[in-house]
């Protein structure tokens, strides 16, 4: 975990925001940011997949790409099993 000094300017799917922590849980892991979303004040995590950096003309990025949007994966709910019983009990 490492805490941003100063917090970094990105967009994520809810907004602009400012990373303030970041997390990397090794090398077979996703970077993720805790990012506080401007306009709401919520605080977000976000995998690096979802998140760009904002605009900075002196840095020469004048149109970062907007992030993708995480997809929501529809689960079916687990319907519980028939128990088998054993009359030799």
């Amino acid at each position: 975990m490492l805490q941003l000094n100063p917090p970094i300017p990105m967009n994520t799917p809810k907004g602009e925001g400012f990373a303030h922590v970041m997390l990397d849980y090794g090398p077979e892991s996703d970077l993720y940011w805790v990012v506080l979303i401007t306009e709401t004040g919520e605080i977000w995590t976000y995998a690096n997949r979802y998140v760009r950096a904002s605009k900075n003309i002196t840095l020469g990025r004048t149109n970062p790409t907007l992030p993708m949007t995480p997809t929501v994966v529809e689960r079916t709910p687990m319907r519980p099993r028939a128990v088998e019983t054993s009359d030799n009990a």
